[in-house]
């Protein structure tokens, strides 16, 4: 199906989900490395992008080398990173209380912010481990006091091995019912995700694609963002599931296999 007229031959650069598109559990997805490697040996424009603000571009980096995944540093884009660079330039060389771990803080200090819980301009909310009682009354406190309030991504839950983890929306909407102030989510499905990747790379709208597993998150902000959207099979959204949205990808394919064969 290729419903705008662009095929993946027009694209010239490329922006791709990471988790259910290239990956599952930590495993390769198939056609998933062959299509990083045509990418790189053809000199493409692309990021893999995550909602997951965890991990640095070196520690995610580690991580799809040990799924066998071979991605340059360089071409990682996190919800983390897109906060930062959206923070330097609504508050140059601000400062922030965050409750996150290292992808959050070592963006934000890349970003020139000050990491602070004395009168920071900004409260920034991502995902981490252990979330901290102390912590997340200190953010509320703030909040209430004027602080600014952020949260890298809008995910209620998170995976793990004995089953769903509480994320940065579940903590979010514990703040927002404490402070009633909503925080502006930078991550998916705000199109501003996409924007700040294309800026990274120097893309334009007309001529990039993104490619997902999740028509509510990755198909619609990328619809948002006027890019040609890229459905594959391979994560949560199946095919009986596209019926129940009131708008539709560009193109699908069963993997990123398929689409490979089209380039």
């Amino acid at each position: 199906m290729n419903e705008d007229g662009r095929t993946p031959a027009d694209i010239e650069c490329w922006l791709t989900d990471m988790d259910g598109v290239l990956v599952h559990e930590n495993q390769a997805i198939p056609g998933a490395a062959e299509l990083i490697e045509r990418w790189v040996d053809t000199s493409k424009r692309f990021l893999v992008l995550t909602n997951n603000s965890i991990y640095t571009p070196r520690d995610l980096c580690a991580r799809l080398n040990a799924s066998g995944l071979v991605v340059p540093e360089e071409n990682l884009w996190t919800s983390a990173m897109a906060t930062a660079e959206f923070l330097r330039h609504q508050e140059p060389g601000g400062r922030a209380f965050v409750i996150g771990e290292a992808g959050l803080t070592t963006a934000l200090h890349d970003a020139g912010f000050i990491l602070t819980d004395q009168d920071p301009h900004f409260v920034v909310l991502g995902e981490t481990r252990t979330y901290s009682f102390e912590a997340i009354t200190k953010a509320i406190r703030l909040i209430t006091s004027g602080a600014r309030f952020i949260a890298t991504n809008p995910d209620a839950t998170g995976p793990s091995a004995e089953g769903p983890l509480p994320a940065t929306g579940a903590v979010a909407a514990l703040i927002t019912t404490a402070t009633n102030r909503s925080p502006y989510v930078v991550g998916k499905p705000n199109p501003m995700m996409f924007r700040s990747a294309m800026n990274r790379i120097e893309a334009h709208s007309e001529t990039t694609a993104m490619i997902g597993d999740r028509m509510d998150t990755d198909i619609i902000a990328g619809m948002e963002a006027g890019l040609h959207t890229v459905l594959v099979h391979t994560g949560i959204t199946q095919p009986g599931d596209i019926e129940r949205y009131p708008f539709r990808p560009d193109a699908t394919y069963p993997s990123v296999a398929e689409l490979l064969e089209q380039l």
